[in-house]
């Protein structure tokens, strides 16, 4: 796994060895930085936007933005077996001052240091049925900025019911994946 675009472009990013992590795969992370560079059906950029990595895993996409110039990132993640691969991967680039890591399950308690966030990027394991309830939670305590998207990755198997507050701007399918790019209303 590489760092695909900007000023870190080419850098490795390290990886777990085992089977309970789903990194985002450079196909679909190149796939889903092209739609956000070119798409017309939202106006977002990421160069100094703030970013919201959940269910971060070994920071693949919050970096990415980074490394595009990304005003500040924020990643939670609280799987032990990963977390150690994050904070190494985010100290081999030296942007202390451009990041925090939030180690907390997200569907227990969402208490972040920073609010308004102009893009929300929700990976969470596959296997969790609960998206719904959270990006409700993130619509009650306003994360997203007005004009900010919410990005989903999950199994183009998996059939999921969405809040009427979540408005979906864009559906591409990669493999066994499925990418939603959406807005809250």
């Amino acid at each position: 796994m590489r760092i695909i675009t900007g000023n870190f472009k080419g850098r490795k990013l390290l990886t777990p060895n085992d089977i309970k992590t789903r990194p985002l795969k450079d196909l679909t992370k190149e796939s889903i930085f092209n739609i956000l560079k070119h798409s017309n059906k939202f106006k977002v950029e990421i160069k100094n936007s703030v970013i919201l990595d959940l269910f971060a895993g070994v920071g693949s996409f919050g970096i990415e933005c980074l490394s595009n110039e990304a005003k500040y990132v924020t990643f939670v993640e609280n799987y032990n077996g990963v977390l150690p691969i994050l904070k190494k991967n985010l100290s081999n680039l030296k942007l202390d001052k451009k990041y925090e890591v939030i180690e907390q399950n997200i569907f227990t308690g969402l208490k972040l240091t920073k609010i308004n966030y102009d893009i929300i990027f929700l990976d969470p394991p596959y296997k969790d049925k609960n998206i719904s309830e959270l990006i409700d939670k993130i619509f009650k305590i306003n994360l997203l900025n007005k004009n900010g998207i919410i990005i989903t990755h999950r199994s183009k198997n998996i059939k999921e019911e969405y809040s009427k507050n979540f408005r979906i701007l864009e559906e591409k399918t990669y493999g066994i994946s499925k990418i939603l790019f959406a807005n809250l209303s």
